[in-house]
């Protein structure tokens, strides 16, 4: 089993408490910590550090109910049990939208009470295990559009592994068309993904690399704290690629991994030396393109074929049949299982138009 278990009981009853503790102490050789109220339960989250709750609904103060919701915000993965001496079923309704992993009605049989605690911490603590195991991204780019172009297959992937996945665009797009048109797009691309989006008030095409710029990518990361950063590459021939790159390889200092993917301006100097397969995201991929209906029309490297062919063309230095390249300034999290580093000697752009 690992570690023993680590049970916070919390009623007021010291008779129930001494009961609970004793019997999870003698017959699941759990650690517990009794307490007669839900603050000093509050205030025992962090140096007892539980595997799960067991607390009473009626005591003085805040109810054992209140005290779910508490918890639900400081430790949304910390499973509850909920215990009442009163059948009940507004408590048992209440309880249940409170979201309490399991309601117990008293006296608690012992064998009962041992089966719903262990099975509970064990399944909180694999919870816990697999989200701190799962990555928190940040795609940031210049314009809309640019994060699905260069690495939407990756995204997807990301995803469907269960990661965060979070868009920064810094600007509206307005030299490329309608801001609200473009602004519609986004959210309508960042929905089809499952990502949060930030979409910011810089003005197209007059990006710094500094303050203003520096301080809306900090504001962001400070906000998500991410393990993975994606962004434009300092090889490109748009000025606010190789700003936006810069603004935020300064703001992202602090985090392990940073990737620069292809934009459609890249240079030749655009020099990948990590190349992931988005084999079974490719069509997620087109369709995040599709959502930028306003630039469909008038930009050929979103049409599909274009797309396809330059996912295609990378798959020559490894990774899978289609694949999305990628320079690493720094690594230390794990971007996909099936990427594959190779260093090669300048590969040149698959598409070169300006935005």
């Amino acid at each position: 089993m690992g570690d023993a278990y680590r049970v916070l009981v919390v009623d007021d009853d010291p008779d129930v408490a001494l009961y609970t503790r004793t019997v999870l102490e003698r017959r699941a050789g759990a650690v517990v910590k009794a307490v007669g109220s839900p603050q000093a339960a509050l205030e025992s989250l962090d140096s007892f550090d539980p595997d799960v709750i067991v607390t009473d609904i009626e005591m003085p103060g805040m109810t054992g109910l209140e005290l779910l919701s508490r918890v639900r915000l400081a430790r949304p993965l910390l499973p509850v049990v909920v215990m009442t001496a009163h059948v009940s079923v507004d408590y048992a309704v209440n309880a249940l939208r409170g979201q309490a992993d399991e309601f117990l009605t008293k006296p608690v049989k012992s064998a009962e009470l041992v089966s719903v605690v262990t099975r509970l911490a064990e399944e909180g603590r694999k919870a816990r295990e697999s989200a701190e195991a799962r990555e928190i991204v940040l795609a940031v780019g210049a314009h809309p559009d640019d994060v699905e172009i260069g690495v939407g297959g990756i995204l997807a992937s990301h995803r469907a592994k269960g990661d965060q996945v979070v868009i920064l665009t810094l600007s509206r797009g307005a030299a490329g068309g309608s801001p609200d048109d473009r602004q519609h797009e986004s959210l309508r691309s960042a929905e089809m993904l499952g990502a949060r989006l930030f979409l910011e008030d810089l003005v197209d095409t007059e990006i710094t690399n500094g303050g203003p710029t520096v301080q809306i990518i900090e504001r962001v990361v400070n906000e998500i704290n991410p393990t993975i950063v994606y962004v434009h590459s300092s090889h490109d021939r748009h000025q606010d690629h190789r700003a936006t790159h810069e603004a935020t390889v300064v703001a992202t200092r602090a985090v392990g991994t940073v990737a620069c993917y292809q934009s459609p301006s890249s240079t030749v100097d655009f020099r990948p030396t990590r190349f992931v397969s988005i084999e079974g995201h490719i069509d997620k991929k087109l369709e995040l393109l599709s959502c930028f209906q306003s630039q469909t029309d008038i930009r050929s490297y979103l049409e599909p074929d274009f797309v396809i062919a330059t996912a295609r063309y990378w798959s020559r230095y490894g990774g899978g049949r289609v694949v999305e390249p990628l320079e690493i300034l720094r690594e230390t999290a794990d971007m996909s299982t099936t990427g594959r580093r190779r260093d090669v000697a300048r590969p040149t752009a698959a598409g070169e138009s300006t935005r």
